[in-house]
């Protein structure tokens, strides 16, 4: 769970909190990704420029109420209150934090590459941005039984929109005082990878599986 204050200091409040669950009795909410706890260990914070970049990354269950969704198109693993995911952080000095947005995708490009699955990247335009992003990556895997593409990963560069909220600062080689960069993606949304690794892989007598997969299922096979 996570405070008002850390859900306001990266962007969910007062934006996205009819996706959230909220516990009102304690006024916590139940995180809707690791990116809000994990990047507030740095709030209030004023790091030194040699321990720029920052990495940090989470495995948790994520919650989302998903309200106002509907149809037919939300059905099994699409969308679920439930689940769990990797995230990655980093928290960056302003001139470079294109390159590791760069770097970012890259990382989650390689997974999909790994897993054999159809994919496609979308650079967003602004329209389809959260208001907290200055630039944002959406993954898409084909779905072969529902014939359509579905999102499991958005690698984002917040530039200092989180920081300000955060008061996440360093001093540079002047001694000036400024605001980092502060950047999330998901390395992957497990329901949905999963879904489409059973959807892709069908055949005859199973469900093949993808090599990197071999030696932690036991078999190369469904």
């Amino acid at each position: 769970m996570v405070n008002e204050a850390s859900a306001f200091a990266t962007g969910q409040l007062p934006d996205k909190e009819g996706q959230m669950y909220h516990a009102t009795a304690d006024n916590f909410y139940l995180i809707p990704t690791a990116e809000v706890p994990v990047t507030n260990i740095y709030r209030d914070t004023i790091v030194k420029q040699e321990e720029l970049p920052i990495k940090m990354t989470a495995y948790s269950p994520c919650f989302r109420r998903e309200a106002g969704s509907f149809g037919k198109d939300v059905r099994g693993l699409n969308r679920v209150h439930q689940f769990e995911k990797v995230e990655i952080i980093q928290i960056t000095e302003p001139e470079k934090s294109y390159d590791v947005l760069d770097e970012m995708v890259k990382h989650v490009e390689k997974l999909l590459l790994t897993l054999e699955l159809p994919y496609r990247i979308l650079r967003l335009c602004g329209g389809d941005m959260g208001f907290t992003s200055a630039l944002t990556y959406d993954f898409e895997v084909f779905s072969a039984a529902q014939e359509r593409w579905l999102e499991v990963s958005s690698v984002s560069n917040f530039e200092s929109y989180q920081t300000h909220r955060m008061k996440c600062r360093y001093k540079d080689a002047d001694g000036k005082m400024q605001f980092a960069h502060s950047l999330n993606g998901s390395s992957l949304a497990l329901p949905r990878i999963v879904a489409c690794l059973l959807e892709n892989n069908q055949v005859a007598d199973g469900i093949n599986l993808p090599e990197v997969l071999h030696r932690y299922f036991g078999s190369t096979k469904i």
